[in-house]
């Protein structure tokens, strides 16, 4: 894969939505139970337990989302001894869980750094042309919308499934998709994976076909060991419900400029015609 540090698009108005959604997400991250921003509170055990309860309270599960069945028991977050030694209570749950409003509170909802900063990245670097085309409200529908469709898809397509969904892939691979319906000729620079990390600029349709042909490829269960960890069919519905959003803007949308030499964002210019 390759790994995207900056685009040679610049934009006229500063992306405050994107800004407010990575902080967003960053805080969301530290405050975990159980993930870093907790790792001093208690032993291993003590905080798997507590990032249980977390994620069966906040995090979308596609049977909830498609049956709207909830589970009697929950983890409670406490430890217990039981038969077979220490493990994670279980108990009634002292909430009101909304199958619906777990998509929304689920896209803040990140499982490593790893996967929190992958995700951050991407939402850096093409978040605010999106953002700066739509204008702030329209993007935050938007980004909204993107993310319910990529989880609601993935559910219909898993509806059997208890695991948790989270993360903010769903969302961002809708912003990709509209990247590439109103900016597919823009340069990005990236770094290939290559005995090195090469740095190469390349146009957006290159780079986001290929990350969308890999997310289909991956779908699948082909080149991967463990397709049932990353929702890869999430990324694929968000990204083709942010191209089918974007569509309808695409008539007005200026292109952006043409790199000359090694230049970047605001310093890049058109190239002159002779």
């Amino acid at each position: 894969m390759v790994i995207p540090v900056h685009d040679v698009n610049p934009v006229r108005r500063t992306p405050w939505v994107t800004y407010a959604l990575i902080v967003a997400n960053v805080l969301v991250f530290l405050f975990t139970p159980g993930l870093a921003g907790s790792a001093g509170a208690g032993d291993h055990l003590s905080r798997l337990c507590q990032l249980h309860a977390f994620l069966d309270h906040y995090a979308a599960v596609p049977r909830e989302l498609i049956h709207h069945q909830l589970p009697g028991t929950v983890p409670t977050g406490a430890v217990g001894v039981g038969a077979q030694g220490p493990g994670c209570l279980v108990g009634p749950p002292g909430y009101a869980k909304s199958p619906p409003l777990s998509v929304f509170t689920a896209m803040f909802l990140h499982g490593s750094w790893l996967h929190l900063l992958g995700n951050m990245l991407f939402l850096l670097i093409f978040g605010n042309n999106i953002e700066d085309r739509m204008g702030h409200i329209r993007f935050t529908l938007f980004y909204v919308a993107c993310g319910y469709a990529a989880s609601y898809g993935f559910a219909r397509l898993n509806d059997a499934s208890v695991d948790p969904l989270i993360g903010a892939s769903g969302a961002i691979a809708g912003v990709l998709g509209a990247y590439l319906v109103l900016y597919p000729r823009a340069r990005v620079w990236v770094l290939v994976p290559f005995l090195v990390f090469l740095p190469l600029r390349l146009p957006a349709w290159l780079v986001l076909g290929f990350w969308f042909v890999l997310q289909a490829v991956y779908s699948s269960g082909e080149g991967v060991s463990e397709v049932g960890t990353v929702a890869y069919a999430a990324h694929i519905v968000g990204f083709l419900t942010g191209m089918l959003l974007a569509w309808p803007l695409r008539p007005g949308t200026p292109p952006p400029p043409e790199p000359r030499g090694l230049l970047f964002g605001r310093r890049a210019r058109p190239r002159h015609s002779w």
